[in-house]
Formats: C-alpha cells, sequence, structure tokens
C-alpha cells in the first residue's frame, strides 16, 4: 500500500497469530525506482569478517525481511564482497532486487587499476557483473572523486555504461557540493543521463552533508543512500566510556575497520552516547533502531545502509523501518550528543593526490 511518498509492503512471517511486519519504501531522488529505505551493505563483513556462508544467512534474512536494496563496491575485500553477495542472490530473481556498486579504489596493482578513467570504469563494470553474476548494474557509483581524471571522461563513460543496458542509475559517493555541480552542469550541456544519488557517511555524530550537499540535492533530485548511520557501531552503546572495548567487535579487527572507529571511540562520545539509552527507552526502541530512524527522518535520505555479522542484528535493525520520531525525541537526541556531532561541510572530501 501507499504512504504519502512512500510504499509500505507487509510480509506474513508465515507463523499463526504472528504480527505482520512491514518495510517502507522510498524513491531513490527524483527516479521511478524504490529502494528499501533500509539497505543492506557489505562493506566490512562479506569476505572478511564474516565467512560466506554466515554472510549468505543475512543476505537471506535481509530478503525475509523485506530489504530489496544491496550495496557493495569492487574494492571490498579485495573484490571477494562482490564474489559473496552474488553467490547470496543466486536463484533469486533478479527483477525482485536492486543491487548497488562502485568503482574507484585500487582492484590490482597495475598502474590503471584505480581511478575514474574511461578504461577503469569499463573493466571494472564489467569485472563486477561477472562477480556479481547479473547482466545489469541498478546503481554504479563513483566512489569518490577523482582528482586526476578529466570529469567529463568519467561522466561520459558512465553514459555509456547506462545506453549499453549495463548500468540503469547513477550517483556517487562522499562528493561535495562543488564537485557535484560540477558534474550535473557537464551532464546537462552534454546530454548525459544525470546523477539520481549520493552515498555519504551520515549519522547523528556526523552531519556534514546537511549544509551543503543536502540542499543542492533536494534541488537537483539527488536522493542519499546514507552509510555508517550507527557511526560504525558506536551509536549501538555497546561501547562503554572506561571500558575494554567488546571482545570481537569492529573496534578489536585491524580488517574490518578498526582504525575508522577509533576516532569515535573517545571517553566524551561514549558518555554522550550513553545519554541516548534513555530516549532509546522511551521510544521503545534498540540504541540501534534509534540511530537508523534519525537518519530516516530527514526526507533527503532515500536509504539508510545496515551491515551485519549475524542474522538477528538484520532483524534488530529492520525493525526502525517506518519508526516516526516526534519532535521531542529529535531535541533530546540533540541535547544528548551536545556539540559532538561534526557539520564541517569540508569534511565531506575524496582524497586529493596532487594536495
Amino acid at each position: 500500500m501507499f504512504v504519502g511518498n512512500h510504499i509500505v509492503l507487509e510480509l506474513a512471517t508465515g507463523l499463526a497469530g504472528s504480527k505482520v511486519r512491514h518495510m517502507e519504501y522510498r524513491r531513490l531522488g527524483s527516479t521511478g525506482m524504490y529502494i528499501s529505505e533500509i539497505s543492506y551493505g557489505n562493506w566490512i563483513t562479506h569476505g572478511s569478517q564474516v565467512e560466506a556462508e554466515s554472510a549468505i544467512k543475512c543476505v537471506k534474512a535481509a530478503l525475509n525481511e523485506g530489504i530489496t536494496t544491496f550495496d557493495t563496491a569492487d574494492v571490498y575485500a579485495g573484490t571477494r564482497a562482490e564474489v559473496v553477495l552474488g553467490k547470496a542472490l543466486k536463484g533469486v530473481r533478479r527483477e525482485s532486487y536492486e543491487l548497488f556498486t562502485k568503482v574507484y579504489f585500487p582492484t590490482g596493482q597495475g598502474k590503471n587499476d584505480r581511478g575514474l578513467s574511461r578504461k577503469h570504469i569499463i573493466e571494472s563494470c564489467n569485472a563486477s557483473l561477472k562477480r556479481l553474476k547479473t547482466d545489469h548494474i541498478d546503481l554504479y557509483q563513483m566512489h569518490r572523486f577523482d582528482f586526476e581524471t578529466p570529469l567529463e571522461e568519467s561522466l561520459s563513460a558512465f553514459d555509456d555504461l547506462i545506453r549499453a543496458g549495463k548500468v540503469h542509475y547513477i550517483g556517487f559517493s562522499e562528493w561535495n557540493a562543488s564537485q557535484i555541480s560540477s558534474a550535473l552542469e557537464i551532464q546537462d550541456a552534454l546530454g548525459y543521463n544525470r546523477f539520481v544519488s549520493s552515498q555519504p557517511q551520515y549519522s547523528a555524530l556526523w552531519r556534514v552533508i546537511e549544509t551543503e550537499v543536502v540542499p543542492l540535492s533536494i534541488e537537483e533530485g539527488i536522493g542519499q543512500i546514507v552509510w555508517s548511520p550507527l557511526a560504525q557501531g558506536v551509536l549501538s552503546g555497546k561501547y562503554l566510556p572506561g571500558k575494554k572495548v567488546p571482545a570481537g567487535s569492529r573496534a578489536t579487527d585491524k580488517k574490518s575497520g578498526a582504525g575508522m572507529i577509533s576516532g569515535w571511540l573517545r571517553e566524551e562520545v561514549l558518555t554522550a552516547v550513553q545519554n541516548l539509552v534513555p530516549v532509546a527507552k522511551d521510544s521503545g526502541l534498540t540504541m540501534s533502531q534509534l540511530a537508523i530512524a534519525w537518519v530516516l527522518q530527514n526526507p533527503n535520505v532515500s536509504s539508510a545502509i545496515m551491515g551485519a555479522t549475524k542474522p538477528a542484528q538484520v532483524k534488530e535493525n529492520v525493525k526502525a523501518s517506518g519508526i516516526k520520531l516526534d519532535e521531542s525525541t529529535m531535541k533530546a537526541i540533540d541535547k544528548a550528543l551536545g556539540k559532538l556531532p561534526e557539520r564541517d561541510p569540508l569534511k565531506n572530501s575524496s582524497p586529493n593526490p596532487r594536495a
């Protein structure tokens, strides 16, 4: 059924007397394609932190819970993440899910095995199609801005992939407002297919897109597909001030983002996050559900990407779908976190080898 601008899909659990679950769907930017407002991503899990068998179980759990949108990238786990996802989706009707992947970071030792040159884009797309065992990618994204390659060259290659039927829609990840505007000008001037999505980091602690990227995206019909809504897991509340990090958590795994999460493991941050515990409790939510629901309150967010190492995590996090946080709850979250959230738009950046 339709609810406002969203679609709600009700799924019977198959158990007598059990409650009906639901997943809501949002349009990707101004396109006609709907995606699940919670996506399943395999950045630091498939092919790395989680064995293939467990990863496949997580994907199956996602499908059972109504998630239809799956996000990966050629570089994740040295291309292994795409292989695992391709296996996990084998036998699932291709039209029933949306498959996203990305190109930019090195996938080999060759001098052209990186960046956004026409050569690397076309070759990487073909390689991703093989690993994912599909004939098309629903959304192909430029994983970062490339300061080395002429922008028109990259945009031309992406446009050709759409015209060849290998890609349906195109987007980017971690671009700033100036870079986005430059690309749209070229696309409009040359009649290329336009970008429809942005994939930035976004959470109650990391709000750098709100000042410039989101207003521009609203104006241009671009939707946000946000990653790390839990701030690498810190907003789940499992990291406690004054305590050792939990064994087996992301913070202890050097292959799975330990370096990235370390910036949030400050006493002041962990203490502030614990102030969210009563807010979540009053809302009838877990800490993870509250964090995911928070990013979904932004109407420019088309989907929030969640990762999981266990099916139980999938089942917990999808319950954030459709949650509407009232004004008092949003204010309570802001009060709990105080001045800790990062809002500087300059923090939204891509690596520049020329700098």
